[in-house]
C-alpha cells in the first residue's frame, strides 16, 4: 500500500478490525518512511447491473446520477445526508440481491421513487412528476390521492 502523504511504497498493518456486518475489513497503516498513519477499508467489489435506457443504449450504473436525481427532488426539503446515503444504500442492495447482469431504467426509477416515498413524500410527488412524464392534471392528481 502506497502511502498517501510520501508516497513510499512500503507501509506497515498496525491494527485490523472487521466491521459488525463482516462485509468491510478497516486496516491502519503507518508508512515507514514518513511515519504517518492512514486508514484504509477493503471490501467486496460486485459488478451493478448495467442500466437499460428508454431508446435500448446500455449505461454503468452510477450512484452519482442517482444521488443527484434525488437531491434535486429533495431540494430545500428538511432531510439529511444520512437519509438519502441510507436510501442509496438501500437501491444498491437491491440491485445487488436481484442478480440481474441488466436492469431497465424503468426500473431504477421505480426504485427511487419508492425510497423517495419513504423519506419525504413532497419530494416523491416531485420526481414522480418529471419521470412519469404526466401527460395531464388528472393523473397528476390520482398520484397525490394515492399517498
Amino acid at each position: 500500500m502506497r502511502c498517501p502523504f510520501c508516497s513510499h511504497d512500503e507501509t506497515q498493518v498496525v491494527e485490523t478490525r472487521e466491521s459488525d456486518e463482516g462485509d468491510v475489513i478497516r486496516r491502519r497503516r503507518r508508512c515507514l518512511a514518513c511515519e504517518k498513519r492512514f486508514t484504509t477499508y477493503e471490501r467486496s467489489e460486485i459488478a451493478m447491473p448495467a442500466v437499460v435506457k428508454k431508446d435500448g443504449a446500455r449505461v454503468e450504473f452510477d450512484p452519482a446520477k442517482v444521488r443527484a436525481s434525488m437531491m434535486l427532488a429533495l431540494r430545500k426539503r428538511p432531510v439529511s445526508v444520512e437519509q438519502v446515503d441510507a436510501a442509496l444504500e438501500r437501491i444498491q442492495d437491491k440491485l445487488l440481491a436481484s442478480g440481474a447482469r441488466e436492469l431497465p431504467s424503468t426500473r431504477l426509477g421505480e426504485l427511487v421513487m419508492r425510497e423517495l416515498k419513504r423519506i419525504d413524500k413532497v419530494a416523491y410527488v416531485r420526481f414522480a412528476s418529471v419521470y412519469r412524464e404526466f401527460e395531464d392534471v388528472d393523473a397528476f392528481r390520482q398520484l397525490i390521492r394515492d399517498i
